[in-house]
Formats: structure tokens, C-alpha cells, sequence
């Protein structure tokens, strides 16, 4: 042992000699376990993470056909989850606080894993649902835990390092996620896909309890009453918003009267909500960070982000399945690039950051990634798997010149003592941007193949030369396949499924092309941000 200052440091640890109160701070965090083992263990919970999300993207037609569902129902999976998540993102600082953050990291794993089993053992969509919200609150806090412990956990020249090593699980996982998705969807069940994390969950548990310990201050922090008020009424505005979108389209929207009380029932709790964050400085959220112009432009500009990349993510894989009959495997295997584009483009931007305007690389990123989206409203029956592997790539390069530059931009203005509450607003506003995003789409989905079946069928009149022609080629074909008695009731059925799949394709076409006017809208409206100070960089509480 070896004494300095009046604390005592051992001899022994990590770091080697520690001349600083931070330093010895970081060893009673570390107790002298290998920081690059605390970034294992940290990492592989968010990785889990952000792969279920990934793989479950992939398997949506076959939990619908498994489950008796639409794949508009199926895709409630995706957005119940994102609500859940981002019920839970603004308390978890609160809870990390006043329960320990090890304790509090220790049982979001656990809910996790637990719910990963019973959705991957739903029995029915309802089940499903109900696991996957548990599975939400328990990965809501996965992805700033793992950061805070990262951050705290090196000294401030390591920290790029431990940051590179946690965006490059972060960028990995959508890479595999869709293919290991599609091959256990394929090669199994659906429900491997969700079993998957189970092991991974306990390996998790057992690091994260060998490794990980809490700091000093979370140990002896005073942590007020907790906001009850404001986190019930946060519950009651996201789980009715929840509720609107899986339901709105089933029940034609505000046809459906329970469905208005609904929407009255969210505006009233939201408005309730809104008052009392703004009144209430020790609420679950203090809104008032929103008077901060760079933070509000944020706000506004993350929820559009989440939208538009929620949709592709949504989208491309059902286009793929539905449109054109690939398996889960092979649509994953082609829609898995856009991990590799944000691979690269992710340290390209670290980079540039230093060099050019924040606002300028983002208005690149959305331009790219709009322009990405009209090539995808470019596509026809007879693509083939190679046809978008450019476009889908440079989809991931594109936003990884946007996160990065965003989150500077917003954050760059924001006091430390207000990073936490500011995070957690923005990532809860990414979330329901993404799931209002993807009901819009499954929405969309459905009413423009009914319009575009409806003009399509007003040009095939029986009285038709052209759909004569093609109703007796269709006959004499089937009628060597299944009889003559079969052949015209066959041939009618067929040239339906042809223009059932034209009118589906019209619509994939049309929700493309809308995101890319969103990417436009976005690129434009990064330039109501201030124009930030030159080299300021990347706060660490954004992901």
C-alpha cells in the first residue's frame, strides 16, 4: 500500500499509480477488475438489446401466420416494445439512483430475459404483447446504464476507447441481427429468435455480478420521493397512444367511438403531463430544458429520425417476404448491410465533426438517406437480391452522419446538471417517433393497396380485350394443369393474386417515397439549429 494525499491507494491496481481523488474514485468503481471486462459486461446486455430488435424485424410474417395475425397486428411487437421502452427510459436515472445502479442494471437483465422466454413461448398475440412490454421496461435502461458505467469506469483520455468499444457493439448487432434473425426463423421457429437472448442474458448476469460495482456517490446518494404523479400520468398518455396506433387501423381509426375516448384520454393525460413536468423541478422530467433553442430543434428533428428509420426497419423486411417470397433468412441476409454502411461511416464522422459544421454533415446524412428512400420507391416485381445492396448500405452511412452531429447539437448547450433529464427525453421522443412511424406505415400499408386495388380493377372491365386475352392464355394453361372444369375459375383466381400483389407493391412504393419527403423535411430543418462552437464534442449520455 502506498499512501498520497492522506488516501490510501494499492499497489495493485488497473491504472497503476493513481495520483488523483478521481483516479482512486475509479478504483472503488473497478475494485481492481480489468475496466475492459467491465466493458464486456456491460456490453452484452445493450448488445442483446439492440439485437432483439434487429432479429425481430425479420420474423414478423411468421409470428403473424404462427399467431393467427395480420402482419399489421404482427408488427404491434415492434411498437409495443418501443413504448415500453420509452415509458421507462426517464425514470431510470431515478431508480439507478436509488437502488443502486449494479442492482438496478442486474434486474433490468433479468425482466429482459425472462419476458425474451415468454414471448419466444406465446401462445397467442395477446401473450406476446403483454411479454414483449415487459421486455420494453426491462431494456429501456440497458442502453444508459451501460454508458454511465463505461464512461465512469475509464479515466477522460481512455474514454474515446471504451466509447469506440460500445458503438462498435451497438453498430454490430443490426449487422448480425436480421441474418441470425432469418436463419433461426428459418432453421427453427420464430421463437428462437427471442430464446436466443436467454443465454445470453444469464452470461450477462453472471459478469455483470462479478464485475461490475457501484460508484461511492450512487452508494450514498440521497434520492428524493419518487414522481408518482408524473410517471402514472406519463403511463396512462403512452399506453393510450400504444393503444391508438395497434388498434386505430383495425377499428377505422375514429370510426370506432371508444377509440375517440381513447384519443381524449391520451390528449387530456399528455396536457396533465406537460403541466405538471413544467411546474415540478424535481418531476420525473424537467421540461424546461426544452427552452434551450438547440435542444427543442433536437427534439423535434430525433422523433422525425425515429420515424423514418423505424419505418425501413419495419418495411424493407415485409417487402422482401410478402412482395417477393423471400425466406426470413434471405431477406435478413439482404437487408443486413446497412449495419455494414454505419460500420464505416461511424468513424469517418468522429472524424470530420472537427473539421466541418454539425449542421451541414446532418443535412448530408438526411439527404443521403432521401435519396436512399426514392431508390427504394423505385423498385418492381422483378429486383433481385443485389438490386439494393448499394442503397441499403449507404442508408446506414447516411445516419451515422446524422446521430453523432445531432446529438452534439443538441447537447452541446446543455448544462452537465441537466444531461441526464435531457437524454432522457430526447431517447423517449426517438421511441414514439419510431412507433408512431411504424403504424403510420402498417396503416398506409393497408389503405393504399385497397386504393391501388380499386384503380387497378376500374381497367379490368369483362369486357376487356386485354383481360380476355389474358383470362384465355391463363385457361388454356391451367386447363392442362388442373382440367378444363378448374381452368377458368383458376385463371380468374390468378390474374386476382397479380393485381392483389401489384396493389401491395404500389403501397411499399408509396410509404418510400413519403419517408423520403420526411429525410427532406429533416434536411432542411437542421438549419434552425445555432451554429455550434467550432471542435465541441459528442456528449457522452446520447445513443
Amino acid at each position: 500500500m502506498a499512501a498520497a494525499g492522506g488516501i490510501v491507494y494499492p499497489q495493485d491496481d488497473p491504472w497503476g499509480k493513481m495520483p488523483t481523488d478521481a483516479a482512486h474514485a475509479r478504483y472503488l468503481l473497478t475494485q481492481g477488475v480489468n475496466p475492459w471486462l467491465v466493458t464486456l459486461s456491460v456490453m452484452l446486455p445493450t448488445f442483446m438489446e439492440v439485437l432483439d430488435t434487429a432479429i425481430a424485424s425479420v420474423a414478423l410474417p411468421y409470428i403473424a401466420g404462427s399467431l393467427s395475425a395480420s402482419n399489421s397486428e404482427a408488427t404491434w411487437v415492434l411498437t409495443s416494445y418501443l413504448v415500453a421502452n420509452a415509458v421507462i427510459l426517464p425514470a431510470s436515472n431515478w431508480f439507478a439512483r436509488r437502488f443502486g445502479r449494479k442492482r438496478f442494471l442486474l434486474t433490468c437483465v433479468v425482466i429482459f430475459t425472462l419476458a425474451s422466454f415468454f414471448c419466444g413461448a406465446a401462445p397467442t398475440l395477446g401473450v406476446i404483447l403483454l411479454a414483449r412490454v415487459l421486455q420494453g421496461a426491462g431494456g429501456g435502461a440497458l442502453q444508459p446504464l451501460s454508458q454511465a458505467i463505461l464512461l465512469e469506469s475509464f479515466p477522460i483520455e481512455k474514454r474515446s476507447m471504451s466509447m469506440a468499444a460500445y458503438g462498435l457493439g451497438i453498430v454490430v448487432a443490426p449487422v448480425i441481427g436480421p441474418t441470425l434473425g432469418g436463419w433461426l426463423t428459418d432453421t427453427f421457429s420464430w421463437r428462437y429468435a427471442f430464446y436466443i437472448n436467454i443465454p445470453v442474458g444469464l452470461l450477462a448476469v453472471l459478469m455483470i455480478s462479478r464485475f461490475v460495482h457501484d460508484p461511492p456517490y450512487i452508494k450514498h446518494a440521497k434520492v428524493g420521493a419518487f414522481d408518482n404523479i408524473g410517471f402514472g400520468l406519463l403511463a396512462v398518455w403512452t399506453g393510450c397512444l400504444q393503444i391508438v396506433l395497434d388498434k386505430g387501423q383495425e377499428d377505422d381509426w375514429f370510426g370506432a367511438v371508444w377509440l375517440r375516448w381513447a384519443v381524449a384520454v391520451l390528449v387530456v393525460s399528455l396536457l396533465l403531463w406537460i403541466w405538471h413536468s413544467w411546474t415540478h423541478r424535481d418531476g420525473l422530467l424537467d421540461l424546461h430544458v426544452l427552452r434551450d433553442r438547440n435542444f427543442r430543434t433536437g427534439c423535434i428533428l430525433i422523433a422525425m429520425l425515429g420515424m423514418c428509420i423505424y419505418i425501413t426497419i419495419a418495411i424493407l423486411p415485409l417487402y422482401y417476404q410478402e412482395i417477393l417470397g423471400y425466406t426470413a433468412f434471405t431477406a435478413g441476409l439482404v437487408v443486413g448491410p446497412r449495419g455494414i454502411g454505419s460500420f464505416i461511416g461511424s468513424p469517418l464522422i468522429g472524424v470530420l465533426g472537427t473539421h466541418f459544421d454539425n449542421r451541414k454533415l446532418m443535412t448530408m446524412g438526411f439527404i443521403g438517406f432521401g435519396i436512399c428512400s426514392l431508390i427504394f420507391g423505385t423498385i418492381n416485381l422483378d429486383i433481385g437480391p443485389y438490386t439494393l445492396l448499394l442503397p441499403i448500405t449507404l442508408t446506414g452511412f447516411a445516419l451515422s452522419f446524422v446521430f453523432v452531429p445531432m446529438a452534439t447539437l443538441m447537447m452541446v448547450t446543455i448544462p452537465n446538471k441537466e444531461m441526464g433529464n435531457a437524454t432522457g427525453l430526447s431517447n423517449m421522443l426517438r421511441n414514439i417517433g419510431g412507433s408512431v412511424g411504424i403504424s403510420m406505415a402498417t396503416t398506409a400499408l393497408v389503405r393504399r393497396a385497397a386504393l391501388h386495388q380499386n384503380e387497378i380493377g376500374a381497367h379490368l372491365a369483362p369486357s376487356s380485350m386485354v383481360l380476355q386475352q389474358k383470362v384465355a392464355l391463363a385457361t388454356g394453361y391451367l386447363g392442362r394443369q388442373l382440367g378444363p372444369q378448374a381452368a377458368r375459375p383458376g385463371s380468374l383466381g390468378m390474374i386476382y393474386g397479380l393485381m392483389q400483389q401489384q396493389s401491395a407493391l404500389l403501397a411499399y412504393i408509396d410509404i418510400f417515397r413519403w419517408t423520403a419527403l420526411l429525410a427532406f423535411l429533416c434536411a432542411a430543418a437542421t438549419w434552425m439549429f445555432k451554429k455550434p462552437p467550432r471542435h465541441a464534442a459528442p456528449p457522452p449520455g446520447m445513443h
